[in-house]
């Protein structure tokens, strides 16, 4: 356990920018699962839809800075290519 002030400080800090960089990770995951749901189910509709919301969600947490910015572009990239072949 921390004894000094600022170190105290540092685990409370990083306690909440781990909340909340989970909670963004768990958003991601939640709109990815759900577009790959509608391609499952052959809903092109649902599934653009619901890929124009994931790469949204991709798109802002990678400038938040949660995840890398190449990374966020993968993704996006990999669920447009199912997209493609879907439709």
């Amino acid at each position: 356990m921390a004894n000094i002030k600022s170190a105290k400080k540092r685990i409370s800090v990083t306690a909440k920018k781990t909340a909340i960089n989970r909670m963004r990770k768990s958003q991601v995951k939640t709109a990815i699962r759900r577009f790959e749901e509608a391609v499952a189910a052959g809903n092109t509709e649902l599934a653009t839809s619901a890929f124009q919301y994931a790469q949204k969600k991709i798109m802002q947490v990678a400038t938040k800075g949660t995840i890398h910015k190449n990374a966020a572009s993968r993704k996006v990239s990999r669920l447009a290519a199912k997209l493609n072949t879907a439709k």
